[in-house]
């Protein structure tokens, strides 16, 4: 019997929706675990934290050096734009050095150590903690970040940092920046001495399926669709081993606009919502999707403001014409129901684009069970709704409706920022959207998340299926896990461990930090 020809994977202008080039094909299943037993296979060969750091500065380096490549090949396949790429690379040459930082300094392993204690109630053994990797990562790359979130972003980064080989899975949206990427990753592993096979990468659907399920793999990071993460966790979940999985769906973003804060800088606020809300094509992950803005003068000021700065927005490319026709699908549907109304009516730009709007609607129809709750779900691409509230209880009631989100960001006016208003209003608004979000912004926009180590990108299901973050360093946590030594003889204790601290690593001991 014939084998069928393996697919083709295309490299796709989204600019005019033609193929470019043929990159490869897609992994059989016989691939995927050849290229996760590779990976599988350099698990020693990466245990050192010294060429860990090594590893993540030559990777950083490489992608300096072949940014012009790197960028025209990112652009080609996502029409992102070279201004946004080259921020986006060297937002992801900072983050594989930032790791390189973590790995280097290794409080990340947590070293504890209590000595034995016979005469506590009752008697404590001698126990020595710290923190291992878990083994071979699979890593799901994002469309809306070709670099960032992709190949080698913040998945790929972290896992490294922590001692665990990766496998991607590239998006089909920029399969040829994923070689081009991956390339560079392995050129970085070898030229430090690593086994190339430290950095696998696979393409198709169904090698993202077999990736998830392969009995190697102890782990996953996941960004896209809530229906695509969702498929993923639940295929990790029913392994026989299952695993964990770190995974980034989707995220709503509200922002609450109070009275005051409208009053005193309504068009500020307007024309910063609207460069929020259509950066990057509305493509962000942490673009606000629902904003409550107040009825009456003040409120109006600010749809004034906001309808001049999008009006002025130019018609842009999404990543692909799959999401362009679900965001013209989605903008229609919400349109079409009652007391809907579109001030600037997003829609389609042209034959390729779309051009941005947002929609209003009273807040008393979210605040209910009903045909506008798909308001209350994300919508990809440059449009936002706004909700305008008679009063405080119509905010509470939309907001105890709300899912789990990436980021949530209070508009305050001066005296509630500055907590001197008699109510303490901005305090109680801050109490009511912190459960909701992973990140609260005040005075603020979300867009744009920071790397760094007091950073947090993840919140409440379905914005993440984890309580972790996949931004700053402590993203490495994710795919390490604790193990205790106790009553271990010194001599067969890891060196992390030592009473001597040959590594010279910040530790706590019996309590305290050692040394101070």
């Amino acid at each position: 019997m014939a084998t069928a020809a393996a697919a083709p994977v295309w490299s796709v202008d989204p600019r005019t929706g033609k193929r470019r080039e043929q990159v490869a094909v897609e992994a059989t299943a016989a691939e995927v675990d050849r290229t996760v037993r590779a990976a599988h296979d350099t698990r020693v060969a990466l245990a050192g934290r010294q060429v860990r750091a090594a590893l993540l500065r030559r990777a950083a380096d490489l992608l300096d050096e072949a940014g012009e490549a790197v960028i025209e090949a990112a652009d080609a396949e996502t029409a992102l734009g070279p201004g946004r790429l080259t921020g986006e690379l060297g937002r992801t040459t900072y983050q594989l050095r930032a790791f390189a930082d973590v790995v280097a300094d290794g409080a990340f392993l947590d070293v504890l150590i209590d000595h034995a204690d016979p005469a506590l109630t009752p008697p404590r053994p001698d126990l020595r903690r710290y923190k291992i990797p878990l083994g071979v990562v699979a890593v799901y790359s994002a469309s809306n970040f070709p670099l960032a979130f992709s190949v080698p972003g913040g998945d790929t980064a972290s896992a490294l940092a922590a001692g665990c080989p990766v496998v991607v899975k590239a998006h089909p949206d920029h399969p040829a920046t994923s070689e081009l990427c991956a390339a560079l990753l392995r050129r970085a592993a070898a030229d430090v001495g690593l086994p190339e096979g430290v950095v696998g990468l696979v393409h198709g659907f169904q090698a993202g399926l077999d990736l998830v399920r392969h009995p190697l793999i102890t782990a996953a990071g996941f960004t896209g669709s809530v229906r695509g993460g969702r498929a993923l966790y639940d295929a990790a979940a029913a392994r026989p081993q299952p695993i964990p999985f770190h995974g980034e769906l989707g995220s709503l973003n509200p922002v609450v606009i109070t009275e005051a804060a409208a009053a005193e800088r309504a068009e500020a606020i307007g024309a910063g919502l609207a460069g929020s809300m259509t950066l990057g094509t509305g493509q962000f992950c942490v673009k606000p999707g629902l904003v409550l803005a107040p009825e009456g003068e003040a409120g109006d000021r600010l749809l004034t403001s906001l309808t001049d700065a999008v009006s002025d927005t130019e018609a842009g490319v999404l990543l692909d014409h799959r999401m362009r026709e679900a965001f013209l699908d989605g903008v229609r549907s919400r349109a079409e129901l009652p007391g809907v109304q579109a001030p600037v009516t997003p829609g389609a730009g042209g034959t390729h684009t779309v051009s941005a709007g947002f929609l209003t609607v009273p807040a008393a129809h979210l605040t209910e069970e009903g045909p506008h709750d798909v308001l209350l779900e994300e919508c990809f691409g440059p449009v936002t709704v706004v909700a305008r509230y008679a009063d405080d209880a119509e905010i509470g009631a939309v907001l105890a409706r709300l899912p789990g989100n990436l980021s949530a960001t209070l508009q305050l006016g001066d005296a509630e920022s500055a907590g001197t208003d008699d109510a303490g209003y901005g305090a109680r608004l801050l109490s009511e959207v912190t459960p909701l979000a992973g990140r609260v912004v005040v005075n603020g926009w979300p867009t744009g998340v920071a790397v760094a180590p007091a950073q947090h990108h993840g919140g409440p299901y379905p914005a993440t299926t984890s309580t972790s973050t996949s931004v700053g360093g402590t993203a490495v946590e994710r795919w390490l896990r604790p193990v205790a030594y106790q009553d271990t003889p010194p001599a067969l204790l890891p060196p992390e461990l030592r009473d001597d601290n040959p590594l010279g690593l910040p530790r706590r001991v019996d309590g305290r930090p050692e040394g101070g």
